[in-house]
């Protein structure tokens, strides 16, 4: 019982810290996950990130729900995905019920202004570790430069172009080498 304890308290502190959404609670939940509690490794972490930006639902919680059920399977994921979300309701809920005019008071506003920096940052922290932690190899190289270059384009361009379609076209680009390399593959078969 103590470990779902610790995974629901240990993604409450992630859920009330973090300002600026899943992509900014990467970092921190890395640091917790991987580098403090050692619930996964580096590797997990990567491919987790990956699988719970293709599946529905923020990031965050898919992300604190496989490791809470990797822990302690389902009690472990409703213990970290509870951990993840009652902070953020709980302040997203006062600040309904009680401050029509949130953002409007001088203060505030100018301290979600900091927080935005705040953000940015721990978003580019987590890309950097990610960066450093990847496989060298030619074609995963190759596919973040292509992707990289991609999203600036459509940036400066300002093209509406969903980055799901940038995933899906990776993924089928890298299912067709696959293919090609692994011949014996296309009946289904992988060695």
């Amino acid at each position: 019982m103590n470990i779902i304890f610790d995974l629901f308290l240990s993604f409450a502190k992630i859920g009330l810290f973090t300002f600026g959404g899943g992509y900014a609670m990467i970092a921190l939940i890395e640091n917790t996950c991987v580098e403090k509690k050692q619930w996964i490794t580096h590797d997990e972490m990567m491919n987790i990130t990956v699988i719970a930006e293709s599946t529905p639902g923020p990031i965050a919680i898919n992300c604190a729900t496989y490791v809470g059920y990797k822990q302690k399977g389902f009690a472990g994921a409703l213990a970290a995905t509870t951990g993840m979300i009652l902070p953020s309701f709980c302040i997203i809920f006062a600040i309904s019920k009680f401050l029509d005019h949130f953002l409007e008071i001088t203060w505030i506003a100018h301290a979600f202004q900091g927080i935005r920096i705040a953000v940015g940052l721990l978003i580019l922290d987590a890309a950097v570790k990610m960066l450093r932690k990847m496989q060298k190899k030619p074609m995963p190289l190759a596919f973040m430069l292509c992707a990289f270059a991609a999203m600036l384009l459509i940036n400066i361009f300002s093209v509406r172009i969903s980055s799901i379609i940038l995933m899906l076209a990776a993924g089928l680009v890298s299912l067709v080498i696959f293919m090609v390399k692994n011949p014996a593959a296309k009946g289904g078969a992988v060695k």
